[in-house]
């Protein structure tokens, strides 16, 4: 994930300078900044172009105080009177001893009635639900597929088997099945029996060649998110880079040499068993795979582990490890050229040990087919390497600080209007519930807000539209580059308190906001 982005440093769309102090913890109707005024004060002075006022336009329209509406009193005593007639209409003339009571409770029910002047109880409910909003309840987020079928943990590490490795063991079944006629013909249908072992086998040799890098990472203390087995291979997936080019040239190499021990084990294996026998056609068959995987993963271009090698040679050369990741990923892209190009022509001049003759018509379109996937393979991971490499030498500008939003604290019964009236007084974007001591309770969810109609929001508290703090919610401001990543795929959520090392509310941190930086980091030029 390679990002990148614009000039100067990532914005969430909020300017703020990063030394501002926090927002105190009481509401206040003044600044936040002592000495700044607060966005939309009338200082005499323009504002600078890019300030954001938008979302804050959007999220404190103008609203008059509902009770000195006289409309809304009227429309509140209909109601009432309607309430009242109904209920005289649907229970007639009521009990004979008892209805004047109850007639004089409902008379004076619009006197009493609080529903149409406190703004945290009654219609909220109601009010939430037509904004498609669960009172109480936090957004719900949808879980990404954990990378195919879950195989087991080796070393901790989850292993999974993409769908797209049953097409390609169905097509190692079939073509190794084939050569299986021609060697052992006796075996009949049972040869796709033993294909099938064979391409099992196969993948097994290649878990292990990804359990090297695993294993290698973790001895470097690098975390690995999984292992996935798919259709070319394996990959490992390794969640942060080397700290020198030494550690990186390791742990590339150690899976083609795992991948050559294998064969030297299926060759001295071979040796006592007789060639024309199934063992000895399976253990020559794993034996020249596993060379194949060695050869092929030791050529110098990226994604492979022989452009990984290359890299960190370059990169101890010049000591920059961006220059590195250039070079090896454009002698990737000319690789995946050269394959495209060029495992046909060997393939038909019989270079690989077919005979020249017999490569006509369909085994033509499978070989340049299988060259094109392995090239599209190629060219892709190396360009994948690029963004990658970009994200992580620019992930450093990437700092809670920075992008955090200022908040305003509110109580929990304070009515949206009045948090959102505060919120733009103070040059704020974002709403901290909290308690009578000034603790943060919950936060505001900008998605909740927007979803409350104008005319509702003196009528709805903004505790009804927070979502409660977590202690993975809570993130330091100092965080910066991949820890403030980590920190924020540990605890996904929508937003998160950002908080001095004093334990000072700083304010919030928008996901959407770090998004929107990662766009611009992806654009940046290195």
């Amino acid at each position: 994930m390679d990002e990148s982005g614009g000039s100067g440093q990532p914005r969430s769309g909020n300017d703020e300078p990063t030394e501002r102090p926090a927002t105190p913890a009481t509401p206040a109707t003044g600044p936040a900044h002592p000495g700044k005024p607060p966005q939309g004060t009338d200082t005499g002075e323009a504002p600078p172009p890019d300030e954001p006022t938008m979302v804050v336009r959007r999220l404190d329209p103008p609203l008059q105080p509902p009770h000195d509406d006289d409309a809304t009193d009227k429309t509140t005593e209909d109601a009432a009177a309607k309430k009242r007639a109904e209920t005289e209409n649907r229970d007639g003339d009521g009990t004979e001893n008892g209805d004047e009571n109850g007639d004089k409770a409902t008379d004076k029910a619009p006197a009493n009635d609080t529903t149409a002047h406190h703004p945290h109880t009654g219609d909220d409910d109601r009010t939430l639900a037509r904004a498609g909003v669960t009172k109480g309840r936090p957004p719900r987020r949808e879980r990404g597929p954990g990378g195919g079928l879950l195989m087991g943990r080796p070393f901790g590490v989850p292993v999974y088997v993409a769908p797209s490795w049953f097409l390609v063991a169905a097509l190692i079944t079939w073509v190794f099945g084939g050569q299986l006629d021609r060697v052992l013909p006796e075996l009949g249908a049972a040869r796709y029996l033993v294909s099938l072992f064979f391409a099992v086998a196969f993948y097994a040799s290649v878990l292990i060649h990804e359990l090297a890098h695993t294993v290698a990472a973790l001895r470097f203390k690098l975390p690995v998110r999984r292992i996935q087995l798919q259709f070319f291979g394996g990959v490992s997936e390794i969640e942060k880079e080397a700290e020198t080019p030494g550690r990186e040239f390791v742990l590339a190499f150690v899976g083609p040499l795992l991948s050559l021990v294998l064969a030297g084990l299926f060759y001295l294996a071979m040796l006592p068993v007789e060639p024309g026998t199934v063992p000895g056609v399976l253990l020559a068959g794993l034996m020249i795979s596993n060379l194949i995987v060695a050869a092929f993963n030791l050529l110098p271009g990226l994604p492979l582990d022989g452009g990984r090698m290359l890299r960190a040679v370059v990169w101890k050369i010049t000591g920059r490890p961006m220059t590195g990741t250039v070079a090896a990923a454009w002698v990737g892209r000319v690789l995946a050229v050269s394959v495209l190009i060029g495992l046909p022509l060997l393939t038909q001049s019989g270079a690989l040990g077919s005979n020249a003759e017999d490569n006509v018509g369909m085994d033509t379109v499978m070989d340049a087919l299988l060259a094109a996937i392995l090239a599209a393979i190629i060219w892709t991971g190396a360009g994948n390497s690029l963004r990658v490499a970009r994200l992580r030498e620019h992930l450093p500008h990437l700092r809670a600080r920075t992008l955090t939003r200022r908040a305003v604290p509110v109580e929990t019964h304070t009515p949206l209007s009045e948090a959102l009236r505060r919120a733009n007084a103070a040059g704020a974007r974002a709403l901290v519930v909290v308690d009578t001591d000034g603790h943060p309770l919950s936060l505001v969810r900008e998605a909740a807000i927007v979803g409350v109609p104008e005319h509702r929001r003196p009528w709805v508290a903004v505790s009804g539209l927070a979502q409660d703090l977590t202690d993975g919610m809570r993130v330091s401001a100092e965080l910066a580059g991949e820890d403030l990543l980590d920190a924020l795929r540990t605890t996904p959520a929508t937003e998160y308190l950002v908080v001095e090392e004093t334990g000072e509310i700083y304010g919030v941190l928008s996901a959407a906001d770090v998004e929107r930086a990662f766009v611009k980091a992806m654009a940046r030029p290195s």
